[in-house]
Formats: structure tokens, C-alpha cells, sequence
């Protein structure tokens, strides 16, 4: 078994990522003392995916507390709040940036009599919490959502939602990694996930690195693998899933969605309870980022040749609760109605 991936992690007082951008060609990694940098580098997707942003985010403050530990307590509560704005402003689907932030706030606000250095030291302990608990989380959904794979058969995936889009281990290709650990035979079909490439360029790296089988497919081939019998399940992560069940995930997921529906192909979400946004209703509440069109243009031939065209660019979308067979979490698997199970779930 090759070595586990860690995208996200604190090493020597620094926060130290894999550069996501550069993969597969180079393997690189980045470390930073400034928060700052931080910020840009979840906005550009050097780290990326729902959890391992929230993990960011939180060492983000921790390097933010450490930067001003020699302030009055007043102006440390002053800079730490106005890191985690500039956090919060990177991606707006991502709940977990906003879950990771917010417990970072409450455990600074609830020791604003302790001396700064002290209260950044335990900052930066929570931050190492939320990591560890972020990587238990996602081995816990795969041992919950292994058995319901085939046994044998083709599972198609979306996206890139393995360990690098994570603390470790991975959330939908954690369960397709734990299934094919307990020993199914399953085939893994990776959609491209265009525009950025996750499927191609990460998903299919981690699949190659665990020596589990898959074959790469254009995301508008999943129909018709679908039609010719190759696919027997599919799985995604999301990025944010409102208290109804209503999911959102990296574009292109609702089709799978549709498509599985008219197969009679069972569709899973797998993320842990951190996602379940309980303060969104369903999903037209959930914000949808757009991002640049030159992740459009960037792959069309000849693009520069055309002036003031238009563009559209979102990241995400969203998967109605009643295409979706079930969604897996750190606390179990839930089933329909879902804004009963989750909240069961919740607690």
C-alpha cells in the first residue's frame, strides 16, 4: 500500500499543502507562515475539496493567531476576525470553510482572558483536531458505505473526492477505496469533470497510486456505459447538502444524478456530517460559485480568436434528495426522507 496522502497539514510552524494544480505531472507541495497566501491558494485551487478546505481554513486562523501573538488581546481578536473574513470570502459553496471557521471563532471568543501566546497555541491544537477528526470521519464512511458496492461491477465517480480533497483517506473514493480493500471487484469509471480536469488529472492519480482498476471516461460517455450495463453504482462527495437532502457537488453531478435515475442505477453521496448544512432548507438556497471563464476557453482551440464571447462558468450544482439512493455520512448511512435521517443523524 503506498504511503497515505496528505494534502493539508502543519509542519515546523507552517501550514504545508500539495499544490493540486500542477498534479499529475509534478508532485509539489507549498508551505506558508501567512494566512494570506493561504486564502489564495483555496481560491485557485491549489487545495480543494469540501473537507480539506474546512482544514485549511482552520490553519489559516492558527497562522493568523501565530502571527499575532505579541498584539494586546484586543487587537488579537481584531486580526483574528478579520482572517476569518478573508477566508470566508474563498469559496462560498464549501460549508465545511464556514463550519471550520466558525468552531475556530467560538474556542477563541470563549478564552479571550487567556494570554495570546497560550490561546494560539490552543488554537492551533484545534486546528489539529479538526484534521484528525476529518480523517477518522472519512474511514468511518468507508467502512459504512463499502457494502453497498457491488460486489463485482463498475462504479462510476465524479469529481475528485479521495484523499486529496481531504484530510485523507476520501469521502466517496474513501468507500470505493474501503469496498475494494474488503475485496469487490469493482471497476471504477472516472468522469473527466470538466473544466478543471479533477477526474482526469486527480482522481485517476490516487486510483493509480492504490493499484485499484478504473478506466477514464469523458463525462458525457457515463450514459452510455450506463446503457451498455458497465455501471453498477454510482458515488460522489458534495461540497454542501441542505437539511432536506438536496445536494451540491461539482458540476456535471445532477446529470449523473438523471442518468442513474433512468437506469435504475443506484446513486450515492458520501461526506461527512459537517457538510449537512441544517440552516439551508434545500437547494435553491445554496450559493453557487461562478468562476473564471478562461476554465471554459482554456481547452478550446483557437478560443483567443473570438472577442466578447459570452461564458458561463459554474462550479457547482445541485442534486435534488429524491435522485439521491442515499447519502453516507461519519454518523451512518441515511435513506429517504432524508431531512428525517440527517437529523436523526444530527442528533
Amino acid at each position: 500500500m503506498p504511503e497515505e496522502i496528505s494534502p493539508v497539514r502543519w509542519e515546523d510552524g507552517r501550514v504545508m499543502v500539495i499544490d493540486q494544480t500542477r498534479l499529475p505531472g509534478e508532485y509539489v507541495e507549498f508551505c506558508t507562515k501567512d494566512p494570506e497566501k493561504l486564502a489564495v491558494w483555496i481560491e485557485t485551487m491549489v487545495v480543494r475539496g469540501a473537507p480539506a478546505i474546512g482544514v485549511a481554513a482552520a490553519y489559516g486562523l492558527a497562522l493568523a493567531a501565530q502571527n499575532l501573538e505579541d498584539k494586546s488581546k484586543k487587537e488579537f481578536m481584531k486580526g483574528l476576525s478579520a482572517a476569518r473574513d478573508r477566508l470566508a470570502r474563498t469559496r462560498p459553496t464549501a460549508v465545511n470553510l464556514f463550519w471550520a471557521l466558525d468552531r475556530m471563532m467560538d474556542l477563541a471568543e470563549s478564552y479571550q482572558d487567556m494570554p495570546s501566546p497560550e490561546l494560539a497555541r490552543r488554537l492551533l491544537d484545534e486546528a489539529n483536531q479538526i484534521r484528525d477528526e476529518d480523517i477518522a470521519m472519512c474511514r468511518k464512511m468507508g467502512a459504512f458505505g463499502a457494502d453497498l458496492l457491488p460486489a463485482e461491477g463498475g462504479v462510476l465517480t465524479h469529481c475528485n473526492a479521495g484523499a486529496l480533497a481531504t484530510a485523507g483517506y476520501g469521502t466517496a473514493l474513501g468507500v470505493i477505496r474501503a469496498a475494494w480493500e474488503a475485496g469487490s471487484k469493482i471497476h471504477v469509471f472516472v468522469d473527466e469533470t470538466r473544466p478543471r480536469l479533477q477526474g482526469a488529472r486527480l482522481t485517476a492519480w490516487e486510483l493509480k497510486r492504490l493499484g485499484i482498476p478504473f478506466t477514464l471516461i469523458t463525462d458525457n460517455m457515463a450514459g452510455h456505459f450506463m446503457q451498455r450495463g458497465k455501471i453498477q453504482a454510482a458515488v460522489t462527495g458534495a461540497d454542501r447538502i441542505a437539511a432536506n437532502g438536496d445536494a451540491a457537488n461539482k458540476i456535471g453531478t445532477y446529470t449523473v444524478a438523471v442518468l442513474c435515475k433512468e437506469h435504475r442505477i443506484p446513486f450515492y453521496i458520501a461526506a461527512p456530517l459537517t457538510t449537512v448544512d441544517f440552516n439551508c432548507p434545500d437547494g435553491d438556497q445554496i450559493p453557487i460559485e461562478e468562476r473564471s471563464p478562461e476554465e471554459v476557453l482554456s481547452v478550446i482551440p483557437g478560443a483567443n480568436a473570438y472577442e466578447d464571447i459570452s461564458v458561463a462558468n459554474p462550479a457547482f450544482d445541485v442534486t435534488p434528495g429524491r435522485l439521491i439512493t442515499a447519502i453516507i455520512t461519519d454518523r451512518g448511512v441515511a435513506y429517504p426522507p432524508f431531512g428525517d435521517s440527517l437529523a436523526k443523524q444530527r442528533g
